[in-house]
């Protein structure tokens, strides 16, 4: 049998541990291309990276070669990258005027007010370099984030000029790298639409209330299909996120909205193909809906929620959906009720008790096998610029499920009773109070 060839861009963790699933392997050859952007030595590779040249590398290499899609989970390159390649293999692709638009938050907006305005909240430019309060287009406090940013990189509540001000004062490294980051998305951009706005810009929005989530699904020949919404669980008294936990626990007809909210803004922005996650805030009193931002790709974080529930894994519909293909996706068809991505965090900067050696993650996974865990150790500069720039150090991720939420949240805190390497600052969340907190959020 032919295996199907499929070119992943700029894989994670998430996409590697599921490449090497026996299930796929039987029938698929991964070829791995890109780097690791926050992670040295691979991240140096950043100040000399073209998109340009990496695009014409990637199709002049595997023109001819038989394969049958490209690719991604990835945040900061992979989506405008994965277009331009897979068009110019002539394999199914998601638009790249789409790609550019939902990617650079402030023209992602404009399109929100002309596509859901009553879900778009208020929001301004912070051009680069500003100097003084009148620059500011909000009342305190607001979001702030860059245009072009990813996974929460320096997005940040802010509660006056003050903490903007720190909060956007780089040392020049920081600076370079962040530069570097968003250059290749900026020549992309400047060279295939009307380009005024520096993705090296910040953008501040109202802060939304209500319970958070993310709509999931994909669209193919224009068609949208909605596969499931994930709840997004925040430390107390913090916006940093706990736990993403699957199904939600939203009742169905808050759940309808935001289907119908995502099924307007992909027909609106011209998304016909790929799969795609949006970021909303309901207010369940209410039933407002807030958008946060729709994300041209899917969430790897998410990969084996959506195969412990429905029985199908979001990698799975990814590889046939870019290769042409209708995928298959069962409903609750899955091992558990219930599922959740634990997000492991620290808030006080000191780090990491001890550093984990890769026998001591070894052993952590072999104490909990169908657990797929995952562990980020960082120390020094780099602790501290992901303190800066995400306001937390997340040095640990578990995915698990079970019959019942409690069962769930039991299970999580054994993980932890087994992880010695915690910071000193580090409190087990009881089960008791993570299920008063997904019945309250």
């Amino acid at each position: 049998m032919n295996k199907k060839r499929i070119l992943v861009l700029f894989p994670d963790e998430w996409d590697r541990a599921a490449a090497v699933d026996p299930r796929l392997a039987a029938g698929h050859e991964f070829i791995f291309e890109g780097f690791d952007l926050f992670s040295f030595p691979d991240n140096a590779r950043l100040f000399t990276f073209s998109a340009r040249r990496f695009v014409d590398r990637m199709i002049a290499r595997y023109r001819g070669s038989r394969l049958a899609a490209v690719v991604t989970s990835d945040e900061q390159f992979g989506p405008f990258l994965a277009s331009l390649i897979a068009e110019g293999l002539g394999l199914p692709h998601t638009p790249l005027g789409a790609v550019l638009t939902l990617q650079h938050k402030f023209y992602a907006r404009q399109a929100f007010d002309r596509i859901v305005p009553d879900c778009n909240p208020r929001y301004g430019l912070i051009s680069r370099g500003f100097r003084s309060e009148p620059g500011v287009p909000l009342a305190f406090p607001f979001y702030v984030k860059p245009v072009k940013a990813a996974f929460s990189v320096l997005a940040r509540r802010v509660d006056s000029y003050e903490s903007l001000v720190r909060h956007t004062d780089f040392a020049w490294f920081e600076r370079a790298i962040i530069e570097r980051l968003v250059k290749p998305f900026g020549d992309v951009m400047r060279s295939h639409s009307d380009y005024t706005i520096e993705p090296f810009s910040m953008i501040a929005e109202e802060i939304v209330p209500g319970r958070q989530v993310t709509v999931n699904g994909y669209v193919r020949e224009g068609r949208v299909r909605l596969l499931g919404t994930v709840d997004s669980v925040m430390y107390p008294q913090t916006d940093q996120f706990q736990r993403f936990q699957y199904p939600s626990t939203l009742a169905p007809e808050h759940l309808a909205r935001l289907d119908e909210v995502a099924i307007r803004v992909l027909e609106g922005v011209g998304f016909t193909h790929g799969v795609f996650n949006i970021e909303m805030r309901i207010d369940t009193a209410t039933g407002a809906i807030g958008l946060i931002e729709v994300n041209p790709r899917p969430a790897g974080q998410f990969y084996d929620l959506f195969e412990r529930v429905d029985g199908y894994s979001l990698f799975d519909a990814v590889l046939a959906l870019d290769s042409g293909e209708e995928p298959a996706t069962p409903h609750r068809a899955g091992r558990d009720a219930h599922a959740a991505s634990f997000v492991l965090r620290d808030f006080s900067g000191e780090g990491l008790a001890r550093w984990p050696e890769a026998r001591d993650v070894a052993t952590l996974r072999a104490r909990h096998r169908d657990v797929r865990i995952m562990v980020y150790p960082k120390r020094g500069v780099d602790l501290k610029r992901e303190m800066k720039w995400l306001g937390s150090y997340r040095y640990a991720i578990a995915n698990l499920g079970a019959a019942t939420l409690e069962a769930m949240f039991h299970r999580f805190d054994r993980i932890c009773a087994d992880i010695d390497f915690h910071p000193a600052s580090h409190r087990r969340p009881s089960v008791a109070s993570m299920l008063a907190q997904g019945a309250s959020d």
